[in-house]
């Protein structure tokens, strides 16, 4: 069979490649193709650099949380919970910072291990007491927000510590000198060049490249099938243009947004664990067929409980990202977030069954969302065309995952 596919025809082998692995480029250009025409229908707003900024900071509590619900999702589960659960840790952090006082790294502190026992709360009974993940997140998601008007009294508390906002709306200072910057901007047409934003932009993307070359040899040398060599050059470059693009327009504006360096290295970390370590594996076992991992001797019921613990951090992470960012805490904050977080996941990838999905899927949808959300905003579109529209796309992608696997059966 694989001296078949070796000797079949080039583009047959593209063909075959491209429908195996169609989520993942679909995904892609849809993001593209979503971000020209927004570009293209507001007049160039979508792509300013103030526009980016704004994009980045509005969704990346969005991320933050994707990353944990495609390990709850991966393992078979899912949490309704965790807009909820990051309404109250905003509240939480508002009494503690604002009311009583508590230094802002001890409230942190405090918060998120709050939010990991929450998602052990939860947890707990999932794993260890069957009780069907929707129903348990169902009830948490009712009872975090009852928590969040009591611990408030109803009503918004602030304003955060200038030392506390930084977490979400600080900028990463630029230590080359104001020169460079200043030499940079005038061959680029522009006023200032943040020289550390454009940098890293250039060093990440001779990174994915590098990484990318070296797992096309270390598959060539264990006779592992790769990706035709055409995708490999088009995938890569577009993901370098983009990168190196975004971080030009942000060294344009004001920088590296603190709040991008949290998402960047969760990100990494989370893929590393997902695709590089027999933690990772199990977890797909686990969610493709539980029986069966079980009995290779898995210990799925431990799995699951750290999927929700997991959960519970990254929400709790989310909700001090999100209350930095509005300098304040409000009894609706985190309503119906939950939706979306659920939604980036399943565009990015997912699937309902459990046992498929990808980190960097996830971070892909949260963006399109994202883009989606701020691109109808800019044309004036309401909201409620807007619930409608993302309404309609996460259905597409769930249709599209189940006529992949009708396919593949």
């Amino acid at each position: 069979m694989a001296e078949a596919t070796e000797t079949a025809p080039t583009g047959q082998r593209m063909r075959d490649y491209l429908s195996n692995h169609l989520r993942e480029y679909g995904l892609l250009v849809a993001l593209i193709v979503v971000m020209v025409f927004f570009q293209i229908t507001t007049n160039g707003t979508l792509l300013r650099p103030v526009n980016l900024t704004n994009l980045l900071l509005q969704n990346s509590y969005i991320v933050i949380m994707a990353l944990g619900m495609l390990i709850v999702i991966v393992a078979g589960h899912i949490d309704l919970s965790v807009g909820s659960v990051m309404g109250f840790v905003g509240a939480l952090a508002a009494v503690l910072i604002v009311s009583m006082g508590v230094p802002i790294l001890v409230a942190c502190a405090i918060c998120i291990v709050m939010g990991g026992l929450i998602g052990a709360a939860q947890g707990y009974w999932i794993a260890y007491w069957r009780i069907p993940s929707f129903i348990v997140t169902l009830a948490g998601m009712l009872v975090f927000r009852g928590l969040s008007l009591w611990l408030l009294q109803g009503q918004s508390l602030g304003p955060f510590p200038r030392e506390f906002q930084v977490i979400s709306t600080g900028f990463i200072a630029d230590p080359f000198p104001a020169g460079l910057g200043q030499a940079l901007a005038g061959l680029f047409g522009e006023r200032n060049i943040n020289v550390l934003a454009l940098l890293t932009g250039v060093v990440a993307a001779a990174l994915i490249v590098w990484l990318g070359v070296k797992k096309r040899v270390a598959n060539r040398v264990y006779n592992v099938p790769e990706e035709p060599f055409a995708f490999f050059v088009l995938r890569n470059a577009v993901v370098v243009v983009a990168l190196v693009f975004v971080t030009y327009k942000l060294a344009s504006f004001r920088g590296l947004p603190n709040v991008l360096l949290t998402m960047g290295i969760l990100t990494i970390l989370y893929a590393f664990i997902t695709e590089k370590t027999v933690l990772g594996r199990q977890l797909y076992a686990v969610g493709g067929n539980q029986k069966a991992a079980k009995l290779s001797g898995i210990k799925t019921e431990r799995l699951t409980f750290m999927a929700f613990v997991n959960m519970g951090v990254l929400a709790a992470i989310a909700g001090l990202v999100f209350a930095a960012r509005l300098n304040t805490a409000t009894p609706r904050a985190g309503f119906a977030l939950e939706l979306d977080v659920i939604a980036a996941a399943f565009i990015g990838g997912a699937s309902m069954s459990g046992g498929v999905g990808r980190i960097v899927g996830a971070v892909v949808g949260a963006l399109l969302m994202g883009v989606l959300n701020n691109g109808m905003s800019i044309m004036g579109i309401g909201i409620d065309y807007q619930q409608m529209i993302k309404g309609l796309v996460l259905l597409a992608a769930v249709i599209f995952d189940v006529y992949n696997k009708s396919k593949k059966a």
